[in-house]
């Protein structure tokens, strides 16, 4: 019994060999090559499946229904990121002009800010050259005489008089305020407190 039952099976088995040796193999074979000799003779072999499929009635609506909505699909998609790219350029774009504003306005204000020192410094040296003619001035009213001296500083302003006699030593001061008038010197006096006050 056992041996009946195993020559079934084994008969069963070797039909089922057979037809994958015989049939499904050799058949898969001339669909590959079928397929491989299409390309190359350069036949889009899915297309031709669509084109034939759709002559089919039930395979037909199907293909067209699944094609149209991913055509749709597709054609959304392909939208929504054509929009995005023309965001992303109009960012970058908007991007790159505010950075050249910006690099002007950096140069402008680096030329601004090398003009100013230049006027710095040239205020500076005329400063300097003023403070050299001052001492200067102030050396000349201590080697000439008091006598001189008083009448010249009675005929220049308070402003400038006092700048003068603010810098000279005290006994020339003491000198040139003798040679002046009365009411003068008494004025002179009365300014020259009143600065030294402020000063303390």
């Amino acid at each position: 019994m056992d041996k009946v039952t195993e020559e079934l099976e084994s008969k069963k088995t070797s039909k089922f060999q057979t037809f994958i040796y015989v049939v499904l193999i050799p058949l898969l074979a001339a669909i590959t090559v079928a397929l491989i000799a299409m390309t190359y003779l350069g036949y889009n072999v899915f297309e031709l499946t669509k084109e034939y499929g759709q002559k089919i009635p039930f395979i037909s609506s199907a293909i067209s229904d699944d094609a149209s909505e991913s055509a749709k699909d597709i054609e959304t998609k392909m939208i929504e990121l054509e929009a995005e790219i023309k965001d992303r350029e109009a960012k970058i774009i908007k991007l790159e002009t505010d950075l050249e504003s910006k690099d002007q306005e950096i140069s402008r204000v680096e030329l601004e800010k090398e003009r100013l020192q230049e006027e710095i410094d040239e205020l500076t040296a005329i400063k300097e050259e003023n403070k050299r003619a001052f001492k200067d001035i102030v050396k000349t009213y201590e080697t000439i005489s008091a006598k001189k001296a008083a009448p010249i500083l009675s005929q220049m302003s308070e402003t400038e008089a006092l700048e003068i006699l603010t810098n000279l030593k005290s006994d020339t001061l003491a000198e040139i305020m003798e040679k002046m008038e009365p009411e003068e010197a008494a004025r002179y006096t009365k300014l020259l407190t009143a600065d030294i006050a402020e000063s303390e």
